[in-house]
């Protein structure tokens, strides 16, 4: 495991400094907060994302320690390698002199560095001068970690839960407080969490699951008009986090509600064919609430999240860490749906007494389609195929009606099912399959067997 840490940043830097170090902005996605609080929170983070680098090096095997070989030994440099030195004699600390493009010359600024108390060893990230002897380093010291080798893969897969939303909704204060600890930067300032983050943790029952942070998703007009790589780069990365999620965690902010972006997010999320819990958060600012008014609530979400109708609603509070703990058992529970089986006999009975209850339309020609029989063809999410004498007999009406009909009769609350309505193969006049092919007098015979 390869962990990425934030830059530390000197204190003996300016305000102004950090700002443009951190290329972070106090008006994009902050209105509504006095500036007295962005200014607060952007002096804050120096020493936030350094104690999120103490965490990442307490835990790490290997220290991989980066320097700038064009700019030179700095201040900073000396500071952090006596900070090594002093907190973690007893770990192996690589000395990597990036940016150095040049084979040649780059022994020559890996010289500088030699007063720090390591080995240099220069390297270029673009151009992939050094990383095979760095990576040679770096895996010579993790076999002398006892117990390394002969690590087998758990059987049992650990199910990835991905985090997402608009800004500033409190994604990462989810995190933490499942957790239990500060994994993740939180910040009123748009924009602190970056990239995908994968935190796993366990409950208090032993089972195993893996968070994953995501940078919060604007309107994409907004992203474009900001002119951000590095926003753009994380939307991505937000949308890839989904893809490779077993559960997403759609976080929206109570007093707000849902909004058109959180739509978005829905559709992308229903697209992918992901489990889904929609997470309410900040319910504590809802003043005067009462069941009357919690059911109107919920009833909103609904309308306006029609899309994931069949996603479970919690409320939560992740500051004072109200009902946060509902969330994973929402997420187990729409997990093994999404990975649920169901019985052909059970499946074909409840598509023959929804065909019963209301059968296919006539077609002005007369026609009405046929349902011959169902199975199911995989999981993750739940896919069923129809066998039908003409798919397209069957409107989009009907087939919204079957998805429908197969919930409230056979259970999946919270995942996404796909049906795919088969035509039946029709013979040609000869008796044989149209798909098949004429055979010269002569030839020997065939079977074809179509799948």
């Amino acid at each position: 495991m390869v962990i990425d840490t934030g830059g530390v940043i000197t204190l003996s830097k300016s305000q102004a400094g950090v700002m443009e170090e951190l290329a972070v902005t106090t008006t994009v996605g902050m209105d509504g907060i006095p500036l007295a609080t962005r200014e607060a929170a952007i002096a804050r983070m120096p020493s936030m994302i350094e104690k999120q680098a103490v965490a990442a090096v307490d835990e790490a095997a290997v220290i991989l320690f980066v320097v700038d070989g064009q700019a030179g030994l700095v201040a900073a440099d000396i500071e952090i390698s006596d900070w090594l030195r002093r907190n973690y004699s007893d770990k192996c600390v690589i000395l990597a002199v990036n940016k150095c493009e040049s084979p040649r010359k780059g022994q020559m600024q890996a010289l500088d560095f030699w007063s720090l108390g390591f080995s240099p060893l220069p390297i270029s990230a673009i151009t992939g001068t050094g990383t095979g002897d760095l990576l040679d380093l770096v895996c010579a010291e993790l076999r002398k970690f006892e117990g390394l080798d002969g690590v087998e893969e758990e059987k049992n897969k650990v199910p990835a839960i991905a985090i997402v939303g608009r800004p500033n909704v409190g994604k990462s204060s989810i995190l933490n407080a499942l957790v239990g600890e500060d994994r993740t930067i939180v910040s009123p300032v748009s924009g602190t969490t970056r990239d995908a983050i994968d935190t796993e943790f366990s409950t208090a029952d032993g089972e195993k699951y893996k968070l994953i942070d995501t940078a919060g998703i604007r309107r994409r007009a907004a992203v474009v008009s900001a002119g951000s790589t590095t926003e753009s780069l994380s939307v991505k990365r937000a949308f890839r986090a989904i893809r490779r999620s077993d559960v997403v965690a759609l976080v929206i902010e109570a007093m707000a509600c849902v909004t058109e972006q959180d739509y978005k997010i829905a559709e992308r999320i229903e697209k992918e064919g992901k489990a889904c819990v929609i997470v309410v958060n900040k319910w504590d600012t809802i003043p005067n609430k009462n069941h009357e008014s919690t059911t109107h609530y919920e009833q909103d979400v609904r309308e306006k999240l029609r899309i994931l109708d069949w996603a479970p609603i919690v409320y939560c509070s992740a500051t004072n860490g109200t009902s946060v703990e509902k969330i994973i058992s929402a997420a187990a529970l729409v997990e093994k749906e999404r990975s649920r089986r169901l019985g052909t006999s059970i499946l074909n009975q409840v598509v023959r007494e929804a065909i019963a209850f209301k059968p296919p339309p006539r077609t002005r020609g007369g026609k009405r389609g046929r349902v011959y029989y169902t199975t199911q063809a995989a999981v993750g999410p739940p896919t069923f195929v129809l066998f039908v004498n003409d798919a397209k007999l069957f409107s989009d009406t009907y087939r919204r009606y079957m998805e429908k009909k197969l919930r409230s009769d056979a259970g999946f609350p919270g995942t996404p099912i796909r049906l795919l309505w088969r035509s039946r193969r029709r013979p040609d006049k000869r008796g044989k399959s149209a798909d098949s092919k004429l055979q010269s007098p002569g030839a020997p015979s065939r079977m074809v067997v179509a799948a």
